[in-house]
């Protein structure tokens, strides 16, 4: 028999299937596709593939639908990632490009993601360890009163309400602003309580105390990683998936809450050359997620940290993977302006 043959077949069953949630048949396929041969032949086709593990009957009809190997078949043989629509693309560059602050960013990113796709949308925050300071700014509040912000390059606005001991005057205060920002502009943040200990030490004895406060509170907010924190928009679609998950959904949804089980799953995740990195079913380490597919992508300048989308095997591949390339590229574009 014809190999390439017995893979469109295979292509057209996923393509039905993933479209009606019905096990698909040899009519059905003939009815549906142009594939240039009987019934009879295709019949012949699908058993061979059933023989592979490509497909399986759900039960004693007629009709196939593919296995976790089958749906790794049908990936692997997407050649390339198609982009969005024109439209997509607008609708997504006017709604992150409308945001305001890292957590208004990550926010609008997984809804867009989740509303693209009709999936559960995660995305990983940007590790500050490997950003710099972008500014500082120092905001007098009230004689005793100084707002801190932290400003890093990958878009993190951090902030702080400090009381000092003594009151201090605007001048003063943007004296002391000048001497620490000399100092850290451009420095990692891992490296700044370094810099920040020699800014202090040089400090005029007069500015020394408020000084103290306001570079300890620099510290902090640098130390506030957030490398361990996700987002999460579109559980509900989940709920309206509950025919995918044969076993329960229960596991799927304790492992969304197990924020460590999802970063640990996209941190191990490794892109292909298209891109992309997606799991199918049994291919997850983690049992809850045996019946679950994740496409997940790298962002940001060293595309450490990760957004994708979790939802059951019978998937949207190719329109799951260009939505997830596609929204990551936008972020990572909003994040360097």
């Amino acid at each position: 028999m014809s190999e390439p043959r017995r893979l469109e077949v295979l292509q057209a069953i996923v393509e039905d299937y993933v479209h009606t949630r019905e096990p698909v048949g040899s009519k059905a396929l003939v009815d549906r596709h142009r594939l240039g041969v009987s019934s009879a032949t295709i019949r012949n086709d699908m058993a061979v593939l059933e023989e592979e593990g490509l497909i399986t009957a759900p039960h004693t009809s007629s009709g196939r639908i593919p296995t976790d190997k089958g749906y790794r078949t049908f990936v692997d043989r997407i050649s390339e990632v198609k982009p969005l629509s024109a439209a997509e693309k607008r609708a997504i560059q006017t709604l992150l490009e409308g945001a305001g602050d890292l957590d208004d960013v990550m926010d609008r990113t997984v809804r867009l993601l989740a509303q693209l796709t009709n999936q559960v949308a995660v995305v990983q925050f940007p590790r500050l360890g490997g950003a710099a300071v972008r500014h500082i700014e120092f905001v007098l509040l009230a004689p005793r009163q100084i707002l801190v912000v932290l400003i890093a390059t990958n878009g993190t606005v951090q902030q702080r309400v400090v009381p000092v001991s003594s009151p201090i005057e605007e001048a003063e205060l943007a004296e002391l602003k000048q001497r620490i920002l000399s100092r850290v502009a451009g420095v990692a943040l891992s490296s700044l309580p370094k810099e920040l200990a020699s800014a202090a030490a040089v400090l005029p004895p007069a500015l020394s105390a408020a000084g103290a406060a306001l570079i300890s509170t620099l510290e902090s907010l640098a130390g506030m990683s957030r490398e361990d924190r996700i987002v999460m928009a579109g559980t509900a679609n989940l709920a309206r998936s509950t025919v995918d998950f044969p076993l329960s959904i229960g596991p799927v949804l304790e492992a969304l809450e197990e924020q460590v089980i999802m970063l640990r799953l996209l941190s191990e995740m490794e892109q292909d050359a298209r891109g992309i990195s997606v799991r199918i079913g049994s291919e997850n380490p983690y049992g809850g997620l045996s019946e679950a597919s994740v496409i997940a992508t790298g962002y940001g300048p060293d595309a450490t940290a990760k957004l994708g989308v979790l939802g059951p095997t019978r998937m949207d591949y190719p329109g799951t993977m260009a939505a997830v390339r596609a929204v990551a590229r936008y972020l990572s574009r909003v994040l360097a302006e």
